[in-house]
């Protein structure tokens, strides 16, 4: 059996909704390919939640029906973050569960996700041994009418989710006293992410709120958090918290308007832990992209850093297989396997403000950890993202490394989302890392219209 993935990339199957491959038939045979596999039982359980695009509803009942042909019973849970889906796959003791998102892309675009029954995301293995079923055939995986599965929703959802959220905050702790702003993004968490933070004490204004199908993403959430900064300034909060389309990632805005990474959220989270004796294996996991800035504050801490491809996924296969408990992404997916088994925006802010409250001092002073290296990325649209094996380019790449020398970095990859190549370069000095960049993108670029 091949092990080829040309339909799943770095986070499930994704693209522009109503075009190959995110369709209503692909969603059937991949429901179909999917609960085969996975069904243990007569009437397993498939648990299936998604984001505010339009196109979800299009997704939806597609998926619903091709497990429901299988054999598989459904729970619909409407309107959730990725990783409420993760926990309720686990504490429902389902075979399956999926999101229907793109997460931070815009809403034209969404995607299907899977995780398997111990709430973790699917191996790249399982996703080859799925596409392999679908260039087969599905018709033979139907099941007899008398053994078709049935639908149902969930109406406490939401509920459920919130509950969990707020216990990974300290019970002897409040938020009573802060200011917090929440941007949902007009997404999944647009219903539960204030209700957290109100819960637990703090006084709270939400923005990006009111999704209407197509404004998910846009001109906000974690994306584009200068409306946040703006309104935390305004507002005179304590902090901000951005979310993405599917919540499973946060940026994070001091109370001067200055946002917060990923990196940082770490650096913080591991340093803490680490003093509490909580840190496993006294490492964080984190990608290519991460900034080392953050590595040398890791250092300093007696923390290592281990670095793997861009993808949450990657990053919890690594701390699962090393027996990790703290990793993540720069660009806001942070990974705490005491909690949960993805990326998970709420919780992640949550452990941050139980640093300002136990230190009782302002997010500039907490929060900022380490001093980040000059970074710059860019990312170059192509027709062809093979270009990266033209002779010239592999050369320039070359030379560019050489320039940066060992005290820089220089990360080059297609993205697994999108057509485009992602060009990343840090080091002591901005304007050598502008050069490096801003070069190789017009290299690429050309290349990549050329191959076209």
């Amino acid at each position: 059996m091949t092990k080829t993935r040309n339909l799943f990339g770095t986070d499930g199957v994704r693209g522009r909704a109503n075009s190959e491959p995110v369709t209503a038939e692909m969603a059937l045979s991949l429901a179909m390919a999917t609960g085969s596999r996975f069904r243990r039982e007569r009437h397993a359980l498939a648990v299936i939640g998604k984001d505010t695009r339009l196109s979800g509803y299009m997704l939806e009942p597609a998926l619903t029906a091709g497990f429901i042909s299988v054999g598989m019973d459904v729970v619909l849970l409407g309107p959730v973050p990725t990783p409420a889906v993760g926990m309720l796959t686990r504490t429902l003791r389902a075979d399956l569960g999926v999101v229907i998102s793109a997460s931070h892309n815009p809403f034209a675009d969404n995607g299907i996700k899977f995780f398997g029954p111990d709430g973790f995301k699917l191996s790249d293995a399982e996703e080859s041994a799925i596409e392999n079923r679908i260039a087969q055939g599905t018709a033979d995986l139907r099941v007899p009418a008398e053994d078709l599965g049935r639908a149902r929703r969930l109406d406490d959802a939401r509920g459920r989710y919130i509950e969990f959220v707020k216990q990974s905050f300290p019970r002897q702790m409040t938020l009573q006293g802060l200011k917090v702003v929440v941007d949902c993004a007009h997404g999944a968490a647009y219903a539960v992410a204030p209700r957290v933070f109100y819960e637990l004490g703090a006084e709270v204004v939400a923005i990006g709120v009111t999704p209407d199908g197509i404004n998910i993403n846009a001109g906000c959430g974690a994306t584009a958090p200068q409306a946040l900064a703006e309104r935390v300034v305004a507002e005179k909060a304590d902090l901000g918290v951005a979310l993405d389309g599917d919540a499973d990632r946060v940026i994070l805005v001091d109370e001067r308007g200055q946002v917060i990474d990923g990196d940082q959220v770490m650096g913080l989270i591991a340093a803490l832990w680490q003093r509490q004796q909580r840190l496993r294996g006294s490492a964080v996991v984190a990608t290519v992209m991460s900034n080392l800035g953050l590595e040398r504050f890791l250092a300093t801490e007696g923390i290592a850093l281990e670095r793997t491809p861009v993808g949450d996924r990657y990053v919890v296969e690594r701390m699962r297989g090393g027996g990790f408990n703290l990793g993540g992404e720069q660009s806001g997916h942070i990974v705490m396997t005491d909690y949960t088994t993805t990326g998970d925006g709420l919780i992640a802010a949550l452990q941050v403000l139980a640093a300002l409250v136990e230190r009782q001092r302002p997010a500039s002073e907490v929060v900022h950890v380490f001093e980040p290296l000059p970074q710059l990325l860019r990312s170059v649209r192509v027709v062809d993202r093979s270009v990266l094996n033209a002779p010239s380019v592999k050369a320039a790449i070359a030379e560019a490394e050489a320039s940066l020398g060992k005290t820089g970095r220089l990360v080059i990859r297609p993205s697994g989302t999108e057509p485009v190549i992602r060009v990343m370069a840090e080091g002591d000095d901005m304007i050598s890392v502008e050069k490096v960049v801003i070069g190789l993108s017009e290299m690429i670029a050309a290349a990549g219209v050329s191959k076209g």
